[in-house]
């Protein structure tokens, strides 16, 4: 009995810090680049894009397909760094154990 007690006291303090890192990654702000900085993307914990600066210099007629490309570049790179830091987070608290099927971040 003293077994189960230990071991619900411990799933109520990972379900603890599980909520803490949630709350940790829902405000992450996350940026990505494209074109050397010509495009910059950022996203919000949850994979929005909350703001784009573009470099004055794309906005030129013959390089709008360019542009569009760095949009998704730029958007790409935001959300890989996202994922590996909400992976990063996720990992200090189940010291590395595997998420369980079909659970995933926002990303």
């Amino acid at each position: 009995m003293r077994d189960i007690m230990g071991m619900m006291g411990k799933v109520k303090e990972m379900q603890s810090k599980m909520e803490k890192v949630q709350a940790e990654i829902a405000a992450m702000d996350i940026e990505g680049q494209a074109g050397g900085g010509m495009v910059t993307v950022h996203l919000d914990g949850k994979g929005v894009m909350t703001s784009i600066k573009i470099d004055p210099s794309m906005f030129k007629e013959d390089d709008v397909e360019i542009l569009e490309d760095l949009i998704v570049a730029a958007h790409k790179a935001a959300k890989d760094k996202g994922e590996a830091q909400a992976q990063a987070k996720l990992a200090e608290i189940t010291a590395g154990m595997p998420l369980p099927p079909g659970m995933k971040f926002p990303f």
